[in-house]
């Protein structure tokens, strides 16, 4: 496992939208290892594979409910009740932004053997997937402050 440089905006790599896992081996169980690692060293919540330079739909997220790895991870349900609340991210250090998020979301991804499964998150957990997702989408959460 290494640490591994989290690119910052306005690096266009954060803008680019990431291809499909196809190849679930060792390369991506490494870089998996890696994003967490990084994750953590940097503080951080959530971290996908484009902040890291890759451009693969991969992700993980610890909230403080333990690691979630999200390969190819596609929102599949969202709650009508939104949460509004303050985000940051790795890839803006020391910018924070009111942004709108559903309350509730259900994502469906593969883990790093490429098994298929579901995950429904609440509030924090909500937030983080969408923050995630959005990277792997090329999108950076000031795009969606409040005015």
């Amino acid at each position: 496992m290494a640490i591994r440089k989290i690119r910052t905006v306005p690096d266009e790599m954060l803008t680019k939208v990431c291809r499909e896992v196809t190849a679930f081996d060792e390369r991506l169980a490494v870089l998996l290892d890696d994003l967490y690692e990084t994750m953590k060293d940097a503080n951080g919540v959530g971290l996908a594979a484009p902040q890291v330079g890759v451009l693969r739909r991969v992700a993980v997220i610890d909230v403080g409910e333990g690691r979630v790895e999200l390969v190819n991870p596609v929102i599949i349900a969202r709650s009508a009740k939104k949460q509004v609340s303050e985000e940051g991210c790795l890839s803006l250090p020391g910018k924070f932004g009111k942004v709108e998020r559903p309350k509730s979301v259900t994502v469906r991804a593969q883990d790093r053997t490429g098994n298929v499964f579901e995950l429904a998150g609440s509030e924090y957990l909500a937030r983080a997937i969408c923050h995630e997702t959005d990277h792997l989408d090329g999108k950076v959460f000031v795009e969606r402050v409040l005015k």
